[in-house]
């Protein structure tokens, strides 16, 4: 089982950085989820009705992602955090995306509570899981390019294996290599917010709801928290 560890540098930098890490093993993802179908048939209801919106770059918690994007030297209006990226289409289009059922439930928790999210296969990854800076060094292969090969920037925040980048620029886009299928049976989901005063309390209770939706498709699940006080966990 990797363990999942925020560096102290970034730590030092995000001081109130928390991270919900979500876990599922047996996970069945080729059966319905008729809970998660109905979450994303709900969001989309609530947002023709004008009920609900998802968050943009005026919100303080897409702000935060800015904010951050640009101290580590990314314009994050050409490269956007995942929760804005994903917000942005679904106000536009009317929708979420259907991907398989792992990835529609972090989804519509995602965009549901205007925080990133991510996962990650466990049985893909090598060895632990660290946040850290890039050294430059790294490679990395975009979710659905596997032709592709990049080399993130010095500086730049990222999810890395002992083999390479699992998500570039903190949480813009995932690896193609850890990419969670409906084959997928242990799988890592990742929520995340960069202020633990303002926002903890609704981290917690979207991993509550993101947990929900797992355990009826699941062997087992767990949630564990990353702080810079506790800043590692085994997944």
């Amino acid at each position: 089982m990797p363990a999942f560890r925020l560096a102290s540098a970034v730590a030092d930098a995000f001081p109130d950085t928390l991270i919900a890490l979500v876990t599922a093993t047996g996970l069945r993802g080729s059966e319905p989820w008729p809970d998660t179908a109905a979450a994303l048939d709900d969001l989309e209801q609530r947002l023709a009705d004008g009920t609900w919106q998802p968050a943009d770059e005026s919100d303080p918690r897409i702000e935060a992602w800015h904010t951050a994007y640009r101290s580590f030297g990314t314009n994050p209006r050409r490269v956007r955090p995942s929760v804005d990226a994903l917000g942005r289409r679904v106000a536009k289009k009317g929708t979420l995306p259907r991907i398989n059922p792992a990835v529609d439930s972090y989804n519509a928790v995602s965009v549901h509570h205007g925080l990133p999210a991510g996962a990650f296969d466990l049985d893909h990854v090598t060895g632990d899981v660290e946040i850290r800076y890039a050294d430059g060094t790294e490679s990395f292969t975009p979710l659905g390019e596997p032709g592709t090969i990049e080399n993130p920037k010095p500086g730049e925040i990222i999810y890395a294996d002992t083999t390479g980048v699992l998500t570039r620029h903190w949480n813009h886009r995932d690896a193609h290599r850890t990419r969670v299928t409906e084959d997928s049976t242990h799988v890592a989901f990742v929520l995340e917010t960069l202020h633990a005063d303002r926002d903890g309390d609704l981290l917690k209770v979207a991993a509550q709801e993101l947990q929900g939706l797992l355990v009826p498709h699941a062997g087992q699940t767990a949630v564990y928290y990353l702080t810079p006080a506790h800043p590692q966990a085994t997944a």
